[in-house]
């Protein structure tokens, strides 16, 4: 057996919310970086934007547009974390919890914040994610060399 000499290379940042469970922002294998699930946490306060809850702790309410700002933030933080940048991105997962009501919006927000990236991208939709939050970015970059 012969022993591997690709880096594996595991991220963690300050500056994107701290991840829910035992895992890294990303890990760089060779020349490829994998981020974890982000989603729209705040870094720092874990407060998830445009969320308003009632006096029992009920979510009522929710801002998508607030949620998808703060979602696109944290991936750029982990990429940049990881000496990566938008356009190092090939593959990008989404997932929604409200496909119907939400994908439009976030089509739109997505396009402005990734103008000229050419990843390729799937959009979910899903029942429910760890937290109360209605999107969650799972991405692959490829990182350039020199």
């Amino acid at each position: 057996m012969c022993a591997s000499t690709m880096a594996h290379d595991v991220i963690r940042t300050q500056d994107a919310p701290a991840p829910v469970g035992a895992y890294p922002h990303a890990r760089r294998v060779g020349q490829l970086l994998f981020l974890s699930g982000i989603g729209p946490r705040e870094p720092g306060t874990n407060a998830i934007p445009g969320n308003v809850v009632d006096a029992d702790g009920v979510l009522i309410g929710r801002d998508f547009e607030a949620q998808c700002r703060q979602v696109f933030a944290n991936v750029r933080a982990v990429l940049e974390a990881s000496g990566a940048r938008f356009g190092d991105l090939v593959d990008v997962t989404v997932y929604l919890t409200d496909m119907s009501r939400d994908f439009a919006t976030y089509n739109r927000l997505y396009a402005e914040a990734f103008a000229g990236v050419d990843a390729c991208r799937t959009t979910v939709g899903v029942t429910a994610l760890p937290t109360p939050i209605a999107i969650e970015l799972k991405c692959v970059a490829a990182i350039r060399v020199g």
